[in-house]
């Protein structure tokens, strides 16, 4: 399989995983989102996957997203594309590491952070307000930022960064994922099903720190409230799980950040010789 083949099929075990809670998953939808749109939207990213292979990063995140939304008809995975793309090209190019992926996020280009923008036109994207200073630059204003963007000569990099202390993924980018990565080797170290392993990866990060989305969406008191909730139910009965995971559905709170680390984490996982075959 090639690098794009296991982002793709990270896409596909990440949703399966269950229970997730707040999360779609092969057991439960939500009101406004159903599990074969999350299937929809891995194989309608594909192409942006493989561009990630030997292209621009930005171009290749634009793409993937631009897919995506095509073949799902909305938001359902942008996050866990924007990690997943640059540990795409890290692993095109090499052994999949934290200090490689680093390397490829420290190269991306003002081109790169000016497609991201334009991401942001092809769906809808839950995101907090820009740091005090910086309204030019928020991402909600899509390509009408890319003037100031270029004017400033911001990275994609240097864009993510601005983000980094609300946003949990734009913080990995900065950190050199290191919970993407910390996540994987839980994965590595796990048994049974691969996507199950996934949900138990998922509550753990869940229980590790706040959900940002959570956070974006309902306050920063909800989100504390979900993390010491995955604390209690670590390697506790499954029916507790599930019954927090409808639960959430019913409240309508979607940890939908730890969805992407998750993915992402798959990715690294599958790419270090996990298999779906034990």
């Amino acid at each position: 399989m090639t690098p794009a083949e296991r982002a793709e099929l990270a896409l596909l075990l990440e949703v399966t995983g269950a229970p997730k809670p707040g999360n779609v998953d092969r057991e439960r939808d939500l009101p406004d989102l159903r599990f074969e749109q999350f299937l929809a939207g891995a194989v309608g990213a594909r192409a942006g996957l493989e561009t990630a292979e030997d292209g621009p990063v930005g171009e290749a995140f634009e793409t993937a997203v631009a897919g995506m939304a095509d073949a799902a008809g909305t938001n359902t995975q942008f996050g866990c594309l924007l990690l997943l793309v640059p540990l795409v090209r890290t692993a095109s190019t090499g052994e999949l590491t934290r200090e490689r992926a680093s390397e490829v996020v420290d190269a991306t280009t003002v081109d790169d952070a000016a497609a991201f923008y334009r991401a942001f036109e092809q769906t809808d994207v839950a995101v907090q307000d820009p740091p005090e200073g910086a309204d030019a630059l928020d991402v909600r204003r899509g390509a009408d930022a890319i003037p100031d963007l270029r004017e400033r000569g911001l990275t994609l990099l240097d864009v993510l960064g601005l983000g980094a202390d609300h946003d949990a993924n734009a913080r990995e980018w900065v950190e050199g994922f290191p919970r993407v990565f910390r996540a994987a080797a839980r994965v590595e170290a796990d048994d049974g099903p691969l996507a199950d392993r996934g949900a138990r990866a998922f509550l753990q990060l869940l229980a590790e720190a706040p959900d940002t989305l959570v956070v974006t969406e309902h306050g920063e008191s909800v989100a504390d409230e979900l993390q010491e909730r995955a604390l209690e139910l670590q390697g506790g009965d499954p029916e507790a799980v599930r019954e927090f995971a409808d639960e959430l559905v019913e409240r309508g709170v979607n940890p939908g950040t730890t969805a992407d680390l998750t993915a992402a984490a798959l990715f690294v996982a599958l790419e270090r010789g996990v298999s779906v075959d034990g």
